[in-house]
């Protein structure tokens, strides 16, 4: 039976608190789960269903997100971080896998590039690795929607930014997908104390994307239509990651993890027990990708 647990912890005088699910009979590290700058502990049953069998699941909201305390003025990478750190330091464990999607995968790349062994596998989905000057632009005009208090604006402007909506590209469930992320957006924009602050930190405090990651066992996986940043893009951080394998999705958009929800934890789980991903329901032959990373060129 599956064990649910919340703990608050601090950091650097910031109060926040991470959600356990422990499995007693797992076979791999804990796997911890980040995700959007807007979504909380609550936010991953997909994740619990599929990778629960197999591990303890750590779900959080941390520093400056859902129920936790504001982040101070200023660069906030370091002390998010520390916070997810810290969380590792309570399981009492030497290391957790780290699953990070979207805003998320920035954290849990920040991560892996700061203490590398505490991390047993990455897996990045969705990871926003190259952000154009039209893309800061609509950005910085959400934040401010959200700070006259114009939620409907905000709540269609940016699920209409993170989704792929050219009909000519086949992405499934699209319409589900577009209602259920403008809706998430929507009770954010109206319950989350933290909405703009996330978003202008998001703007201004971007993870270094460019610099490499060696000792670290590492999947990125994209959607086929990425219009945040195209899978081609991702591909390329890929390469920068030693040994790392990349994926590409079909007939998904950045949302892969809505689209294809139980797919995606699938691939998780199959990554972090060392199973094969190449027989995954996920993909199909005409669009699996695996690089294996070796270029010296990247080093």
């Amino acid at each position: 039976m599956v064990e649910e647990t919340i703990r608050s912890l601090s950091v650097g005088g910031v109060s926040y608190s991470y959600r356990l699910l422990r499995q007693p009979e797992g076979v791999t590290e804990p796997v911890m789960v980040l995700g959007g700058a807007l979504q909380g502990m609550f936010g991953w049953p997909q994740m619990e269903d599929q990778v629960g069998p197999v591990a303890d699941v750590v779900t959080a909201d941390l520093p400056g997100m859902g129920s936790a305390d504001p982040l101070p003025p200023g660069p906030s990478a370091n002390i998010v971080c520390a916070a997810i750190e810290r969380v590792i330091d309570d399981l009492g464990v030497p290391q957790v896998n780290l699953f990070g999607f979207s805003y998320g995968a920035g954290l849990a790349y920040g991560c892996a590039q700061r203490f590398p062994r505490r991390i047993a596998r990455l897996a990045l989905g969705g990871v926003p690795a190259h952000v154009t000057p039209a893309q800061l632009d609509l950005w910085r005009r959400a934040a401010d929607h959200l700070a006259r208090g114009d939620a409907e604006s905000f709540a269609t402007l940016v699920t209409e930014a993170l989704m792929c909506l050219d009909e000519r590209r086949h992405v499934t469930k699209r319409q589900l997908a577009y209602r259920y992320v403008r809706r998430s957006m929507l009770h954010a924009a109206r319950h989350s104390p933290h909405a703009v602050d996330s978003l202008r930190r998001a703007l201004v405090d971007r993870p270094d994307f460019s610099s490499g990651l060696t000792g670290v066992p590492t999947l990125v996986f994209s959607g086929e239509h990425d219009t945040v940043t195209s899978p081609a893009r991702q591909r390329d951080f890929a390469a920068r990651i030693l040994g790392s394998r990349f994926l590409t999705i079909p007939d998904t958009d950045h949302w892969v993890v809505l689209e294809r929800p139980q797919e995606v934890a699938d691939l998780a789980a199959r990554f972090f027990t060392d199973a094969p991903l190449n027989s995954a329901p996920c993909l199909i032959p005409a669009a699996r990708e695996e690089l294996a990373v070796g270029d010296p060129a990247y080093a």
